[in-house]
């Protein structure tokens, strides 16, 4: 099956250069590469000239098409029509020598599958139980693999607020557990959400779905709400055996204030995508879990060392979610 590979990338030169190092290594190789930079300067576009990378094609955008969302559709309108699929990594994320034939042995496995998502394993220690474990208030297991839970997870197990959906699955009341909940068994799992940034979709489903231009600039949940929209069309997997390293390299992103105004507005979009008309029950769920969340991050001001990024991304938690009443997203 030929493949091509976008890489959106925004002002991290060497993230990206120890990426395509990773790609040139793999045991399957794209059959062309995009990189899509949004950059303002010409540091990236001298990784290419010290670097040369086989199938390779550098774009870089107008101010117009910067911004992830924006960026990911330019690099789709550049794929040959000879292709089959189309894959999607971060910058700051290093590839295994298997991940790309693992994403295309999945789609030979799943003729019907019109995406194949990858997995992020440096990120979670997992541990191997036996399948009837009884896991602890302070555990999330799943098909014989336990982790640690986040203390906010724990919280709102004991409020009755924790996702009632597997791992790549979104509740009617949001807020679910992403794929990264999927253990390390190196078996694929079906989803309904994929992380965009380890993501590949058959090529024929970019003649329908576009990446919603509501998210602009660093895009918070793009990938969201494109695979809810594509899961209602067909079936999505994660093969966890196609594994990589995501490094979150700190350049590029948004201050914490517009991050957090991003997770409730941004959530909120995705969620009404899901379900676009939800019952009472699940508008309680939604705002409760929103509001304890922003409770946990003001709370972070005492219990952490980065004090003010605590602070700052709480205030744009509490101002985002008071505009909700007066001002909700629109595409």
């Amino acid at each position: 099956m030929k493949f091509s590979l976008i890489i959106c990338t925004y002002q991290r030169p060497e993230s990206l250069l120890q990426l395509l190092q990773s790609v040139q290594g793999q045991t399957l190789y794209p059959d062309e590469i995009f990189i899509i930079d949004g950059s303002t300067d010409a540091a990236t576009q001298l990784v290419f000239q010290q670097h040369p990378f086989q199938n390779l094609h550098y774009f870089l955008v107008p101010q117009e098409d910067r911004g992830l969302t924006r960026q990911r559709n330019y690099g789709i309108a550049k794929v040959s029509a000879a292709m089959e699929i189309v894959c999607f990594l971060d910058d700051d994320t290093v590839l295994e020598k298997n991940y790309f034939e693992e994403l295309i042995i999945t789609y030979q496995k799943f003729p019907q599958a019109l995406g194949i998502g990858g997995y992020i394993h440096n990120e979670t220690k997992w541990e191997n139980v036996e399948p009837n474990y009884r896991s602890k208030i302070n555990e999330f297991y799943f098909d014989g693999w336990k982790r640690t839970d986040g203390s906010r997870f724990v919280l709102r197990k004991k409020l009755g607020l924790d996702s009632d959906c597997p791992p790549g699955f979104s509740p009617l009341f949001s807020h679910g557990r992403s794929v990264g909940f999927l253990p390390p068994s190196g078996k694929i799992y079906e989803v309904e959400q994929l992380m965009g940034g380890v993501s590949s979709f058959k090529k024929v489903v970019f003649e329908t779905f576009q990446f919603s231009a509501y998210f602009e600039g660093y895009g918070l949940y793009e990938d969201a709400d494109f695979c809810l929209r594509v899961a209602k069309t067909g079936k999505l997997f994660v093969n966890t055996a196609a594994t990589l390293n995501h490094y979150h390299a700190a350049s590029g992103r948004p201050n914490q204030y517009q991050y957090g105004k991003m997770v409730v507005r941004n959530g909120w979009y995705v969620w009404r995508v899901k379900n676009p008309n939800p019952a009472l029950k699940d508008r309680f769920k939604w705002h409760a879990i929103t509001l304890l969340l922003t409770l946990i991050r003001f709370s972070n001001t005492f219990t952490t060392a980065k004090r003010m990024e605590a602070f700052t991304e709480a205030l744009g938690r509490t101002v985002g979610w008071w505009r909700l009443f007066f001002n909700k997203p629109k595409e």
